[in-house]
């Protein structure tokens, strides 16, 4: 059964606000919660950044059902691996079980702060494997001590852990990557339906039972052309698409990288307004790709309470009568 999941975007929301909508979220339904994981908005005109893993924290104790990911954290540059381990486990426990750490090579945009200079992509997803092996061995339990190509732990441990461990999700993008991370993720993710992701990572998890999670957003409301133009104004950057959005260290960079696309060119691209049809037809792309878990993104705050409200019970419903059961 394909799963619905709702996304806790920190660059459009406040952090009181976020832990709001996951509780609201909860009660329309939706399976599961994602939450963004930044430093710094994409564009000004989104306003906030919020450290998602308080945000976390507190939806972990606001709600009871619902699991939660992170959509992704980079463990490698504003996070040293050994600190990301351990508030993985952390989370996992306030849970109860139902988190997921989503993991990926990072944006330039939110990692830059720390002033250690961006890496090329081919060192990122060489950070991102080490600091994926050393938080696996951390999860075992076990004093760690790593002299690594990028890292140093010194007679760590984390010591409250989950019995069952803390999955891991990892953020791919083309068959290199997904050659090289599948075998140290528990499952995939990624921001396009591209069938061939998936079944690729799925020759490699043989066994079954690893979950593809997507991510769409879309621009609910009740007048198209106002919803196109919010989804214009808040979420634009989303046509750079990852290789650019990936390099750019600010929200002046995305703006002037963005300065040209036009409302309807995000409208080819978002579905927008309130034909709840028209979304389920969006996302449809994702079941048919293959994906078993699909988070949507309402844009911009200003009808957040409104869409949980009104729109995202019968979405939900809808979306569960389309896809595959």
């Amino acid at each position: 059964m394909t799963r619905f999941g709702y996304t806790l975007m920190t660059e459009q929301s406040g952090p009181k606000e976020l832990v709001g909508y996951a509780v609201d979220a909860e009660k329309a339904g939706f399976d599961f919660e994602v939450s963004s994981d930044h430093h710094s908005p994409w564009l000004v005109s989104q306003g906030h950044a919020p450290y998602a893993w308080s945000v976390l924290g507190a939806v972990a104790q606001a709600t009871t059902t619902v699991g939660l990911m992170t959509y992704v954290t980079c463990p490698t540059m504003r996070y040293h691996p050994a600190v990301v381990a351990q508030k993985a486990a952390t989370m996992a426990l306030l849970s109860d079980g139902r988190f997921t750490l989503g993991l990926g090579s990072g944006e330039n945009l939110n990692e830059h702060v720390i002033g250690e200079g961006w890496p090329a992509v081919a060192v990122r997803q060489d950070m991102l494997e080490e600091a994926v092996t050393i938080i696996r061995e951390l999860h075992a339990g076990e004093l760690v001590t790593w002299e690594g190509q990028h890292f140093r732990v010194d007679s760590a441990r984390v010591w409250d852990l989950p019995d069952d461990g803390v999955p891991i999700a990892l953020a791919v993008s083309g068959e290199q990557s997904v050659e090289r991370f599948a075998p140290l993720g528990d499952h995939l993710v990624a921001v396009d339906p591209d069938a061939d992701l998936v079944s690729q990572w799925d020759a490699l998890h043989p066994g079954g039972g690893s979950r593809k999670i997507g991510q769409i957003p879309i621009s609910w409301g009740p007048d198209e052309d106002e919803a196109v133009a919010r989804a214009h104004d808040q979420f634009r950057w989303f046509a750079g698409g990852w290789k650019v959005n990936a390099d750019l260290p600010t929200t002046a960079g995305f703006s002037g990288a963005t300065q040209f696309v036009r409302p309807e060119d995000v409208a080819e691209s978002i579905p927008c307004g309130p034909d709840l049809d028209a979304i389920v037809e969006s996302v449809s792309a994702y079941w048919e790709a293959g994906f078993t878990d699909i988070a949507l993104v309402q844009v911009g705050d200003e009808l957040q309470q409104r869409f949980l409200d009104e729109a995202a019970a019968p979405l939900l419903e809808k979306l569960r009568a389309a896809s595959p059961s």
